[in-house]
């Protein structure tokens, strides 16, 4: 068995089980396919996933440290003065378990008895007690990102309004609008030499968090019912209807 992927996850992990919460990449996932969703919540048979991505994860780390600087010292970063941002990272006495993995914000969603989280990357505070949600992204291109305008980017913004709506239901007063800290990696420089540089960009995302109610309600109906269908737009389904079919004209031919 690979290291990596370890299947059927035991029980307790899995809904019904006491250590099962669902978080906001699960969301996500229903939103991508409940079927892919369900066998991985229900069965515990969750997708193959990829290798980590450590060079975004020493980003992400190093965004932190240097924004703990400043939010230890109560003063502005200098992408918040750059970018006309009256506020400051904000202090919270629960802003290590916030971003912590396997903890996370979390609440219990009283409609339905989930119980949702979600770990935060950052979270910045204006002088009236407003809070805006931070997220942090790295990639590497020969143009920097300034915006998020493509069909995929569209999970990042739920991604935001799912921490939007999990600080609220923690008495959080949390603005409608957050900010990507987009840092893109410049792969056409003359040299190497053992760094990498980055463009680095602060990207305002104006959304709405009214949706999570009605998915949250949508999820517990998946998750107390059966299989669902396929979905129409999933590599992973097809993947798996095409191997199926491979399989059977093989076995077929071999009888």
């Amino acid at each position: 068995m690979s290291d990596y992927y370890r299947i059927p996850r035991g029980a307790d992990w899995n809904y019904g089980g006491q250590k099962w919460r669902l978080s906001r990449s699960k969301i996500d996932l229903y939103k991508e396919c409940p079927r892919c969703f369900w066998l991985d919540n229900k069965k515990g048979l969750k997708r193959p996933a990829g290798y980590p991505f450590n060079l975004n994860s020493a980003v992400d780390q190093l965004l932190k440290t240097e924004f703990d600087v400043h939010r230890a010292a109560s003063t502005q970063h200098p992408l918040q003065e750059k970018y006309g941002l009256a506020m400051k990272p904000a202090v919270h006495t629960k802003m290590r378990q916030w971003r912590e993995n396997f903890e996370g914000v979390d609440t219990v969603h009283t409609a339905t008895g989930l119980t949702v989280c979600g770990a935060i990357d950052d979270l910045w505070v204006d002088d009236a007690g407003t809070y805006y949600v931070v997220d942090y992204k790295a990639t590497a291109k020969s143009e920097p990102v300034t915006e998020l305008n493509e069909p995929w980017q569209d999970s990042y913004k739920r991604q935001m309004e799912v921490y939007q709506w999990l600080l609220r239901h923690n008495g959080l007063t949390v603005s409608d609008t957050g900010y990507f800290v987009y840092c893109t990696g410049k792969p056409d420089e003359a040299a190497f030499d053992g760094k990498l540089e980055f463009d680095v960009h602060v990207i305002p995302h104006t959304g709405k968090a009214d949706w999570v109610d009605g998915v949250l309600e949508e999820i517990k109906v998946c998750l107390e019912g059966s299989l669902p269908r396929e979905g129409t737009n999933c590599d992973h389904c097809l993947y798996r209807r095409v191997l199926r079919s491979e399989e059977e004209q093989e076995q077929g031919r071999l009888l």
